[in-house]
């Protein structure tokens, strides 16, 4: 003899055993004890979140006699009389259900009007629940409006659908709408495990966890990978081997590939996917967990300690939420999220997964903004007249060492730095005026000169990278106390994400090797005036400065500026090397 699947037998039978719909619960609870019940209904929502089962529980509702067959309307259906036992084995003649996705054509919804002529044959009101209803084509809403909108008094209609938009507005205008929302993966998990216990099938909370999120917020979906996890795995539940089924990634995996994208190694982020690949684990679940992971990771970046304590998977987003940006949170799980429509796009979707997870390498981090690798390569803008792009030799006649063979490269004179190309333009407008270098940082003390010093030697010898690097880079020496053991060195950071434990042990742990003796590194929040990032901001910008006034002096590009009336140079084509 077959079981009776899940889904079907935990089927809630009255409005208590409903979970996760409490706003509509409470609503028709309220309607039905007043008595103030409405001739239509409309209840949208997502595949198996409840719609049918409240259909059906507000049918009994409608339709109880009682245990003793006396009873009327009721909030509180018994369960126990013809009408509740026949409604709940789908065979009572007054409830009617119409799947409109197989019925959809004008000819069912005349046979309905006609039926809905006749008197309930042994209830108090006959119930036309109408399933998908957005299905129904247009002459057969037509046709449908007028019953509708004037029912017999012992007529109610009852709709459903998971695609209201495309419902007509005659049709919402006649009907009491509820929205069913998906459930939240701990309501479904809760469920799940008052299931299990009664079935007395053993299971532990990591499998409850990713059936929870698996199920996607349906119900009906949670109870039927529930099933099909328990034949799967003998009778019992065990994460491994509901990983598997699932094709799930284990968490762990996530933060992996997380740590190499945070740390830009590509040839890492190529390993694991191609361990994901050797191990057959799927490339969507790989960025269903990324995305996951990286939710939890955002919520403690921006609210430290409110994710569940105890939760192994939160412990995993609390070790990887330093390791990014908050910016950069976002922009991984916006990538992670797009990414699965991709997958299918390529025959090899682990291959498409390396591309989803490599494009994340082509934004640089903020230590390479620094070093002036991270402006995005702009395209010109359009030319609106004739221009002029040429190499410009500076007056001095003896070429440099760097010079190019053939001539073509640009040299400054003296210190000043050499010029790559300028492009001079030759419009009928006037020329643009000569572009303000940006300021300088700070000015530069004693501590900054050591700070510097000392991260410089720190870069040259590899001993910091990915966030501790830039730690270093972006921070500023405020304060060292010689006199506290072991010396305290006081640096202030304007990121709050650098401001770590973590990241200041390892900075401290690398600063040890050069220094000739540990040291203890206190972070204080503030706007850093004098950290290496900004001393190099403020060189870049006096060597741009410069090449411009070598540019604007010299004796080829005032040549070519008299020559062509209204010519000018191009801003932005000026580059030091």
């Amino acid at each position: 003899m077959s079981t009776v699947v899940l889904a079907r037998k935990y089927r809630p039978r009255n409005f208590a055993q409903m979970v996760g719909q409490e706003h509509v619960v409470t609503a028709l609870t309220h309607a039905l004890t007043q008595n103030r019940l409405h001739h239509a209904y409309l209840f949208t929502g997502t595949r198996g979140i409840g719609k049918t089962t409240v259909s059906r529980i507000l049918a009994k509702s409608l339709n109880c006699t009682g245990p003793d067959g006396s009873g009327g309307i009721t909030a509180t259906p018994c369960g126990e009389c013809q009408a509740c036992r026949e409604i709940d084995a789908d065979r009572y003649i007054d409830y009617i259900e119409l799947d409109a996705a197989s019925n959809r054509s004008i000819d069912e919804i005349r046979d309905l009007i006609e039926r809905a002529a006749y008197k309930p044959g042994i209830g108090r009101f006959k119930v036309f629940m109408i399933d998908e209803a957005h299905q129904l084509t247009k002459d057969a809403f037509n046709a449908l409006l007028k019953t509708l909108e004037e029912p017999p008094e012992y007529l109610k209609f009852v709709l459903a659908t998971t695609d209201p938009e495309k419902m007509l507005p005659t049709v919402l205008s006649r009907c009491l709408q509820f929205n069913l929302r998906p459930m939240a993966p701990d309501t479904v998990r809760g469920y799940l495990a008052q299931v299990l216990a009664a079935e007395g099938v053993a299971h532990d909370e990591a499998s409850l966890r990713l059936l929870g999120r698996a199920a996607r917020g349906s119900m009906r979906d949670g109870l039927s990978l529930t099933d099909q996890a328990i034949a799967y795995g003998g009778g019992k539940l065990e994460e491994s081997v509901v990983r598997s089924m699932l094709g799930s990634v284990e968490r762990g995996r996530a933060r992996e590939l997380v740590t190499a994208l945070a740390a830009r190694d590509g040839a890492a982020v190529l390993a694991l996917v191609d361990a994901l690949r050797q191990r057959g684990q799927s490339a969507s679940g790989t960025l269903d967990e990324l995305a996951g992971l990286l939710q939890q990771a955002a919520v403690e970046q921006v609210a430290p300690g409110t994710l569940e304590a105890g939760d192994p998977e939160a412990d995993e987003a609390r070790a990887v939420a330093p390791l990014l940006a908050p910016d950069e949170t976002q922009l991984l799980y916006s990538m992670a999220l797009h990414g699965r429509a991709e997958l299918a796009l390529m025959p090899d979707e682990h291959a498409a997964l390396a591309m989803v997870l490599l494009r994340f390498l082509a934004f640089p981090s903020e230590a390479a903004a620094h070093e002036g690798r991270s402006a995005p390569l702009r395209a010109p803008a359009p030319p609106t007249s004739r221009s002029v792009v040429a190499p410009i030799r500076p007056a001095a006649p003896s070429p440099s060492p760097a010079a190019p063979a053939n001539g073509g490269g640009l040299v400054g004179a003296g210190s000043a730095a050499a010029i790559v190309t300028a492009a001079v333009s030759v419009p009928s407008a006037a020329a643009a005026p000569t572009p303000t270098p940006p300021s300088a940082a700070g000015v530069p003390r004693a501590l900054g000169d050591r700070w510097c010093a000392l991260v410089l030697s720190l870069i040259e010898r590899g001993g910091v990278t990915a966030l501790v690097r830039e730690l270093a880079w972006s921070s500023a020496l405020v304060a060292i106390d010689e006199g506290s053991t072991p010396p305290t060195w006081r640096l202030v950071v304007e990121r709050e994400a650098l401001r770590q434990g973590a990241l200041s042990d390892r900075l401290a742990a690398a600063m040890a090797a050069v220094v000739g003796g540990a040291v203890r590194l206190e972070l204080v929040p503030g706007t850093p005036e004098d950290s290496p990032a900004r001393r190099d901001a403020a060189e870049r910008a006096r060597r741009q400065a410069e090449a411009e006034a070598t540019i604007q002096g010299d004796p080829v590009v005032r040549e070519l500026l008299a020559t062509f009336k209204g010519a000018r140079i191009v801003p932005g084509s000026i580059k030091p090397i």
